[in-house]
């Protein structure tokens, strides 16, 4: 399924494995599994678009054409929950660079804090993926986004596993044509902002806190 600047993924092993990450019996240790097994198929979709030079290869019997990323990869997880895409991927785009935001939604308010970031320097040129499992009110996406900008980066896309109307449109608002890609869109927020039906908190569910 696909809308301006949103795309959603609903290849049959994506939402295979979705559906066990949702339910309450699977393990921390199974969850983290499949969690890099649903990163590993939407950075297929998630990259489509790069563009690429044309260059030519010597092989063994003659030259041939042959494409190169034009942009070099950084690949940003939001601190805990993203480091669950983060090695997958990277085992798919080994030469990508890696940064890190650390937020912490405060519960009263459900507003989003840094508490860490390092990235690598010169984001300008570069394609910055920004990983975040669940955009819930859209608010450590959005924080997350406001840091990378503030860093230089112009060309950025977010990789969500399960999203929530409410964070999408937070998202707009402040980034209407930044690229989204998601396995599934849920029906609401709680009270407490999570997203139902959702999958609960998944960096609880990742590391088993």
């Amino acid at each position: 399924m696909r809308m301006k600047n949103l795309t959603v993924i609903t290849h049959p092993l994506v939402r295979h494995n979705l559906t066990l990450v949702r339910d309450h019996r699977t393990q921390p240790q199974e969850f983290r599994r499949l969690l890099g097994e649903i990163a590993s198929l939407m950075i297929y979709e998630a990259t489509r678009s790069l563009r690429v030079k044309i260059v030519s290869v010597r092989t063994p019997l003659e030259t041939a054409a042959g494409a190169r990323l034009e942009r070099e990869i950084v690949l940003v997880p939001v601190l805990r929950a993203g480091l669950g895409l983060l090695n997958p991927i990277l085992e798919i785009i080994p030469h990508a660079r890696v940064g890190f935001i650390g937020l912490k939604r405060e519960e009263a308010t459900l507003c989003a804090h840094c508490y860490h970031q390092s990235s690598p320097k010169k984001l300008g040129p570069c394609e910055v993926i920004l990983l975040d499992p669940m955009l819930a009110t859209g608010g450590s996406a959005v924080a997350a986004l406001d840091l990378l900008r503030e860093q230089g980066a112009r060309h950025i896309r977010l990789i969500s596993l399960v999203a929530a109307p409410a964070g999408i449109a937070r998202v707009r608002k402040g980034y209407p044509a930044l690229p989204i890609f998601t396995a599934a869109i849920d029906r609401e927020l709680n009270r407490a902002g999570y997203i139902l039906p959702g999958l609960g908190d998944a960096g609880d569910r990742l590391f088993g806190t």
